[in-house]
């Protein structure tokens, strides 16, 4: 057993002992160091915990990941203490970068594979919120559609109501839920119902067919794609198909051939 791999599992048990005792509470020293990382944390993180997961504690999820970092750090410091060098420090830090960022890739990748998913929400939640809005305001529509809506909007959702009950009347609430959720089409869809919530009851009626074109084009663009979508998979399939069955045959003909040469 190497001298770091020694030294990781003394500093392992020392680390319990003091836990055991009350003397030492690692909780409490991750809680008090994670605002020191909070530079690190990606402005989209939230929105993907949100889409991956629903409503999460953001800061304590981040907090696990400076842990997580931080051990990893500190453990490669005391594999590498015999040899330790710049590289091996660097090498020591990168490797904890690492273990930090990777939760944040997996998210990344999942919303990634999720991406058209993703993006047909917005119109067909909007496509709802036009039906509220032909009888209530914007706001009261927003803020009676939150229920029904799908799970990843409803924290945006809720901070946009929040934002307008606090006496903002700007677009701004609009725009930060925009780039809260930063899928197709959000910027120009959430411009188009701060527009239509100034608005005044003479012109509602032409503000709301505008609306609905343009909902009814965001839907019609996704059917396009997802149809698209259909026909390359049944492609791929039918290549693949294809592909099987011109090898089988071929294969076949070849082990015909043999054969017929043995003979």
């Amino acid at each position: 057993m190497s001298l770091g791999i020694t030294f990781i599992i003394i500093a392992v048990i020392v680390v319990f002992i003091l836990q055991v005792n009350k003397h030492f509470n690692t909780r409490k020293f991750v809680k008090d160091t994670e605002p020191y990382f909070r530079f690190l944390m990606e402005d989209d993180y939230e929105f993907l915990l949100n889409l991956r997961y629903g409503e999460v504690d953001v800061n304590k999820l981040f907090s696990i990941r400076v842990r997580d970092g931080l051990i990893a750090i500190v453990a490669m410091f005391f594999i590498f203490m015999q040899n330790m060098s710049f590289v091996y420090a660097l090498l020591s830090v990168i490797i904890g970068f690492v273990v930090f960022k990777y939760p944040y890739t997996k998210l990344k990748s999942y919303y990634k594979a999720n991406l058209h998913r993703i993006n047909l929400m917005l119109p067909y939640y909007l496509k709802s919120l036009e039906i509220l809005v032909q009888h209530y305001t914007v706001p009261v529509a927003i803020s009676r559609s939150i229920e029904t809506a799908p799970e990843i909007f409803k924290p945006g959702l809720k901070e946009l109501i929040a934002k307008i009950d606090a006496g903002d009347s700007s677009v701004q609430p609009y725009m930060d839920f925009a780039n809260k959720y930063p899928v197709r089409d959000s910027m120009r869809m959430m411009r188009l119902l701060y527009r239509l919530g100034l608005g005044s009851q003479e012109n509602k009626q032409e503000q709301l067919l505008m609306f609905s074109r343009t909902i009814s084009t965001l839907q019609n663009k996704a059917r396009e794609q997802k149809y698209k979508e259909r026909l390359e998979k049944m492609e791929h399939k039918t290549m693949v198909m294809l592909g099987g069955t011109g090898g089988g045959i071929l294969l076949f003909m070849l082990m015909s051939m043999m054969m017929m040469m043995n003979y």
